[in-house]
């Protein structure tokens, strides 16, 4: 059975363990509790296909970047979480991304961006046109989502494991090496 390391990043208070939680649980986190890193596994069937989410929720708050970068360098795919009624946690996407794609030293790795909190659209600060904009400039698949309703959850998480074999050519994540197979930068060797 493959497994997938799906790394969810984002801003503090966006929902990445509300997302993830529901996902695991079905249960929706009411409190906000800064997270430092949380692990989970969970048995699902993706197109057909039985595999194993391996998620990694990671820590919002910017005094945990090491520890993030740790995370970053063993993920599969990424799940990038903004909020949709906080503009701020949309505008760090781009940091995000590109901190994904600086640790993994490639130009490009599969990743979705999810809006979350679908739920508050009254107060929503970024419109879903944008969202489409970012992803489509990005190369990558988008969403929105509320942990609180379930709705489009599991999808979110679906989407980043379909990501993943789009990028390994539909094959399982991992190599025999045990590194992600996929389009990788080209490093220089010089024999002296």
């Amino acid at each position: 059975m493959p497994s997938y390391k799906i790394v969810v990043v984002g801003g503090g208070g966006v929902g990445k363990s509300a997302l993830t939680v529901q996902l695991i649980h079905s249960q929706f986190i009411e409190e906000y509790e800064p997270t430092i890193e949380d692990f989970y596994q969970k048995q699902v069937e993706i197109d057909g296909q039985v595999s194993m989410l391996e998620i990694i929720d990671t820590a919002g708050q910017e005094e945990y970047a090491l520890m993030r970068d740790t995370y970053v360098r063993s993920g599969d795919g990424f799940v990038i979480v903004y909020a949709i009624n906080m503009r701020s946690s949309f505008d760090e996407v781009t940091l995000y991304k590109d901190n994904i794609l600086k640790t993994k030293e490639a130009d490009h790795f599969p990743m979705v961006i999810v809006g979350n909190k679908k739920d508050l659209t009254k107060n929503r600060q970024v419109s879903l046109d944008e969202l489409k904009d970012l992803a489509k400039l990005f190369q990558c698949a988008y969403i929105e989502t509320s942990a609180k309703t379930r709705e489009n959850v599991e999808e979110a998480f679906f989407q980043c494991v379909r990501q993943i074999r789009k990028y390994n050519g539909g094959k399982d994540p991992k190599s025999n090496d045990g590194l992600p197979l996929g389009p990788r930068k080209k490093k220089l060797c010089f024999i002296l």
